[in-house]
Formats: C-alpha cells, sequence, structure tokens
C-alpha cells in the first residue's frame, strides 16, 4: 500500500511561558502575511521596533497562567487528538502527524519528516472548523512554500473546514448539555469565535459566513436558549468583526443578566484564548460589572465525538470503510 499519512494542522504554541520563548513566537506569528496583510515595509518596524519589544513579557505572563506541569495546553490538547485518530486509524496503516503553523512541532520539519518517510498520499487536516485566510489560508501558504521543492510530490487532499460536520456539531451540543447538567440554564450562551478584521472579510474572506453556519446549527440544538454570537482577541487598531465577546459579557450583566456560559466553537483545542481571555479576563469581566455566574464551556479537545468528525473527515477522503 502507498505510504498514506493525516497532518493535524493548529496555530502553534510559545516553547515556554518566558519572555524569550513568546518573542521569538509572536516574531514568527506576526510576520505571516496573511495573518497581518500590511506590507512589510509599513509592517515589519512596527513589529520589531515596538510590538516585540513590549508585548512578550506581557504575554508570557499569561502564558503562564495557563501552562501546566506538562507544558502548553495547546500541544497536550494537539497530542491527545493525534493519539486518539492514529488509534482510530490502526485498520488501514495510515500516519497521523501533527504539526503547528508556527513554533514546535513545525510544520516545514514535520513534512520533511514524511518525505524522508515516503509519503505518496496527504491529508492535511487544519484545526479550525470555519476557514480564514489567517489562518487555514496560512496552513496552505505554507505548504505551497514547503512543498515547492519536492520532486516527487505525494497526492495531496486539503480539508478546507468543517463547520456543518454533524459529529462537530454534536461534540458542542454534548458539551453545552454537560455545563447545564453541572451549572444550571444560563441567562445567555455566547458562541465566542476568534474574530478577524472587517476589512479581510470584505476582501473576500468567507469566515463570518463560516462561523454563521455553525452558530445557527447550534440554535437548532438548543432552541430553548438566548444565544449570542460574539468575536474575541481583538489585536491593533483596525475594526474587527463585531460584537465583541468582552463588551458583550459587561453588557449582559450590566443589564441585569446573572448567569451566563460561553464556548469557542471556532477553537478545536483549549489554548490560551480560551483558557485565559475567555476563562479568566472574560470571567473577571463579567463579574466586575455585576454578574453571578460565569462557565467556560471546554473546547472539543480529545472529545470522542470530535475525533468521530476527524476519523470521518480522513476516512471519506482515502476511501476506508468503519
Amino acid at each position: 500500500m502507498e505510504k498514506t499519512a493525516v497532518l493535524l494542522v493548529n496555530l502553534g504554541t510559545p516553547d515556554a511561558p518566558d519572555e524569550k520563548s513568546v518573542r521569538r513566537y509572536l516574531a514568527e506569528f506576526l510576520s505571516d502575511p496573511r495573518v497581518i496583510d500590511l506590507p512589510r515595509w509599513k509592517w515589519l518596524p512596527i513589529l520589531h521596533g515596538i510590538i516585540l519589544r513590549v508585548r512578550p513579557k506581557k504575554s508570557a505572563m499569561l502564558y503562564q497562567s495557563v501552562w501546566t506541569d506538562a507544558g502548553s495546553p495547546l500541544l497536550l490538547n494537539g497530542r491527545r487528538q493525534q493519539a486518539a485518530l492514529q488509534e482510530r486509524l490502526t485498520d488501514t496503516g495510515v500516519k497521523v502527524v501533527l504539526a503547528m503553523s508556527y513554533g514546535k512541532p513545525n510544520l516545514d520539519a514535520e513534512l520533511q519528516k514524511l518525505h524522508q518517510w515516503g509519503v505518496r498520499r496527504l491529508v492535511v487536516v487544519p484545526l479550525y472548523p470555519q476557514y480564514s485566510s489567517t489562518t487555514v489560508g496560512s496552513i496552505w501558504y505554507g505548504l505551497q512554500r514547503s512543498l515547492a521543492d519536492w520532486r516527487d510530490l505525494p497526492e495531496l487532499t486539503f480539508i478546507r473546514d468543517y463547520p456543518d460536520q454533524p459529529s462537530y456539531i454534536a461534540t458542542l451540543a454534548d458539551r453545552i448539555r454537560s455545563s447545564i447538567a453541572e451549572h444550571g440554564m444560563p441567562d445567555r450562551l455566547l458562541l465566542s469565535y476568534h474574530g478577524i478584521p472587517i476589512r479581510y472579510a470584505q476582501n473576500g474572506d468567507d469566515y463570518p459566513q463560516r462561523c454563521q453556519i455553525t452558530t445557527e446549527l447550534i440554535k437548532q440544538q438548543f432552541p430553548e436558549l438566548s444565544i449570542l454570537e460574539t468575536f474575541q482577541s481583538k489585536f491593533g487598531n483596525e475594526e474587527w468583526l463585531k460584537p465583541a465577546t468582552i463588551d458583550t459579557v459587561r453588557a449582559l450583566a450590566a443589564q441585569g443578566a446573572k448567569q451566563i456560559a460561553v464556548i469557542a466553537p471556532g477553537f478545536s483545542a483549549d489554548c490560551l484564548e480560551t483558557l485565559q481571555e475567555l476563562a479568566q479576563e472574560n470571567a473577571r469581566a463579567f463579574y466586575e460589572a455585576g454578574g453571578q455566574q460565569f462557565s467556560y464551556i471546554p473546547a472539543a479537545n480529545d472529545h470522542p465525538f470530535f475525533i468521530d468528525c476527524l476519523e470521518d473527515l480522513v476516512r471519506r477522503r482515502l476511501h476506508y470503510s468503519n
């Protein structure tokens, strides 16, 4: 059988929660023209002259608040997803590999290992349920660069996204039901997606529409809940998709909401943006504005239904039956 591999790809993480490691990671991440599309002559002096002098120290402290004894939450969750999917695909002989767009395990390095192994069929699964040029597009860009010098290119299958995959929606629904069983029915449920500049959407990035697909399917699962779609993690001075999650959290508390729950459907694995920004920063904002109970609902991580989702995506492309 031709050597076949599945490449799971997520954003990335610093090697350690210290200023030096975070600076190196941010330099790689924020240099990506798919993430910040300003002209290089304009952006790079700002990045190296201002941002990388100020932001790493603050970001390192944030990473320290979520770092575990075993390391980065994003990497740990990614490894669990990789291992669980590998077990599901044992009967196929397929190799499952994890890579990151930035940091380690490095996308280019993992592709080179697969090249040396002799890969002939490659299925790339971005761990972003909703397409954006800033995330999935960046992975495609990285693949093109890495494969450009290969003389023996593999048969390549690239999964764009899966915002309506039934087992993915089932994962989110099960997470929400578990939260309600533990904490009770919230006054509002927020679906918090990572934001992007509005300009990107105006220029053709269909990310808002892909998020809306997931939102509508979750609403159908929970007609009894008041559900709001919001966006988080704004960076820079441009106008981003709205409403902002943290503004919504404060406004709900001010309007008298006592209990809210937040889930992040765009994040397949818990990371800094979920464990610190949502579960800590947004919770604090809600309580300071008068709220009484804030529940952060975990990301998909290695939930069995999400592994079902990944397995189904791969098997359908490789034509392997269960």
